[in-house]
């Protein structure tokens, strides 16, 4: 009880910071069955210092992941992109010459995103760099109810398997339940494979 109520203050204290009421549907209470899985590709592992290079984000709804209406932006960014990163992500300065300035790389996810809940995988790192963003443009963090998956199939693999050394890497997930990797390492990839972790650990 205590927690949910540190958790409506939370909200209440974040609504209050809103620079513009027209984002205000953020905040709206969200009842249906719908998901966003997304997913981030950045130039480095350090919030504080490092930027979005592109955000990747897939709808679920009924529990069926709507590959039609998926969601890929490529953020213009200021620092130069190393050789190790570019090698993770395989996104290169030329790949960025059409990419939208960052304040409206993150309305266009706010309103793809809207107030549904937010899945991912180490959704913790993902959430805080939009958040490095949205604090400067809203004045606010993001208020969506946060799923991870990782967590879920923790909890799913102790119950099967009490103090065993439980492997969260994400191929090893996805070997778990038979999904195919779908080789190329980018945002929306990665996020339609979340989204069938997802649904497995969701429906079982």
């Amino acid at each position: 009880m205590f927690a949910n109520f540190f958790k409506n203050l939370q909200r209440k204290r974040n609504l209050l910071r809103l620079k513009d009421e027209k984002f205000k549907f953020l905040f709206d209470e969200h009842v249906s069955e719908e998901y966003i899985v997304f997913d981030t590709e950045t130039t480095g592992l350090n919030p504080k210092v490092d930027e979005i290079l592109s955000i990747g984000a897939v709808k679920i709804k009924d529990n069926k992941i709507l590959t039609s209406q998926t969601f890929e932006v490529y953020v213009k960014n200021s620092k130069e992109i190393s050789t190790k990163s570019i090698e993770i992500h395989g996104i290169r300065p030329c790949d960025l010459k059409n990419a939208k300035d960052a304040t409206l790389a993150i309305e266009d996810f706010l309103n793809f995103i809207g107030s549904r809940d937010l899945v991912g995988y180490y959704l913790e790192f993902d959430v805080a760099m939009v958040n490095k963003y949205l604090t400067k443009m809203l004045g606010i963090k993001l208020p969506n109810k946060m799923i991870e998956v990782s967590e879920l199939y923790y909890d799913e693999q102790t119950c099967a398997i009490p103090q065993g050394n439980i492997d969260l890497r994400f191929d090893t997930i996805l070997k778990k339940y038979d999904i195919p990797n779908m080789g190329v390492h980018n945002a929306v990839n990665d996020a339609v494979m979340t989204a069938m972790i997802f649904l497995k650990l969701k429906i079982k």
